[in-house]
C-alpha cells in the first residue's frame, strides 16, 4: 500500500512539474503591439500606467483608460485636457496585472514618486535594437523583422576572449565581497 501512495505521489509531482514547464514556455510577446513612445527593455506589456495625469494604456487594444466622473472611460485618444502632455518624454510604469485601474489608489500611491519625471526612460522610437523594428512607427520600421524570442532549454554560449574569473581563497572558495544591506537595491519599473 506504501509503495502504491508513493508511486502515485510521484506520478502527481511529475504532472506538476510538466504543467510548470509548460507554463514558463508560453512567454507572450508583444512588442509589436506596444507603442513607439512605450519604454525599451520589455517583451510583454499589459498596460502603462502614467503617473503624471493618472492614465492607463491598454497594450492590446491601444486605449487609453482614465477617470470622468468617477467613471472609466476607455477611448483611443487622450481627453482634451490632456492635448499638451507628452508621451513620449512622460514616465510610463509597466503594469502586467488585470485590471490595475481598479486598483487605482494602490499605483497612485506607488508611483507618484515619478510624477515629473521626464525624459528618464529610453523610448521604443529611440532605440536602435533591431527587435523594436515590428513597432510602428519606429524610424528603421520592417513588418517582418525578426523578433529575438526567448529559446526554451537553450543553454548560453561560453564567453569567448579574455573573461575575468572570480578569484578563490585557499579553501577553493570563490570571494565575494561583503554586502552592507544597501547595495543593490535595483527596482525595475
Amino acid at each position: 500500500m506504501k509503495k502504491m501512495f508513493l508511486v502515485a505521489a510521484t506520478l502527481m509531482i511529475s504532472l506538476f512539474s510538466i504543467n510548470n514547464a509548460k507554463a514558463q514556455l508560453n512567454v507572450s510577446i508583444n512588442i509589436g503591439s506596444q507603442p513607439v513612445w512605450g519604454p525599451v527593455g520589455y517583451d510583454h506589456v499589459d498596460y502603462y500606467y502614467l503617473p503624471d495625469i493618472g492614465v492607463y494604456y491598454y497594450v492590446p487594444t491601444g486605449q487609453y483608460i482614465y477617470l470622468n466622473n468617477n467613471n472609466w472611460i476607455w477611448a483611443n485618444s487622450l481627453p482634451s485636457r490632456y492635448s499638451n502632455f507628452n508621451l513620449y518624454t512622460a514616465y510610463k510604469v509597466v503594469i502586467n496585472s488585470p485590471k490595475p485601474y481598479l486598483h487605482n489608489s494602490i499605483y497612485v500611491n506607488k508611483y507618484s514618486r515619478y510624477k515629473n519625471y521626464y525624459g528618464k526612460q529610453t523610448i521604443i522610437r529611440d532605440s536602435r535594437e533591431p527587435k523594436y523594428y515590428v513597432v510602428k512607427g519606429h524610424p528603421n520600421y520592417k513588418p517582418n523583422a525578426p523578433v529575438n524570442r526567448p529559446q526554451p532549454n537553450v543553454r548560453p554560449s561560453r564567453p569567448q576572449g579574455n573573461v575575468e574569473r572570480p578569484s578563490r581563497n585557499h579553501n577553493n572558495q570563490v570571494n565575494r565581497p561583503e554586502r552592507n544591506g544597501q547595495e543593490h537595491k535595483n527596482e525595475r519599473h
